[in-house]
């Protein structure tokens, strides 16, 4: 019987090999990882989110997603990822490590400015609203 929690962990190391081509970060440090659901039989079901409306690569990195969860975690018995395009990405979801990641490439908080510009309030807990964290 797989352990659900052993193979989320194992999810998200394969969800940070998992980049937005247009972003220097993994989708899980920038917060596209909006659900992630293990189940005792070891059913994975992940919903990704975008940066922005219209992203002409978002099915790509669905792809891309899937492929590096079924690499990763060869247990699995079934796969599903899931864009939600509904819910719009914001900029608090990002990680610390994927914010330091950031400030590193750019030489500024770019969330911070994000942030700022979209009227936000920064969350007081730090950042990243994940779902397996």
């Amino acid at each position: 019987m797989p352990n659900p929690e052993e193979i989320k962990k194992k999810v998200i190391e394969a969800l940070k090999e998992v980049y937005d081509p247009e972003i220097p970060v993994d989708i899980y440090n920038l917060g596209l990882v909006y659900d992630l659901d293990v189940d005792k039989e070891g059913n994975i079901r992940v919903v990704l989110g975008v940066t922005a409306p219209g992203c002409p690569v978002a099915y790509i990195i669905v792809a891309q997603a899937e492929e590096a969860i079924r690499k990763k975690v060869p247990e699995a018995k079934n796969v599903q990822v899931e864009l939600d395009l509904s819910r719009p990405w914001d900029p608090r979801r990002v990680t610390k490590e994927g914010r330091e990641k950031l400030k590193a490439i750019y030489g500024y908080d770019v969330v911070e400015e994000l942030i700022k510009r979209m009227g936000l309030e920064e969350n007081t807990e730090g950042t990243q609203q994940s779902p397996a964290s």
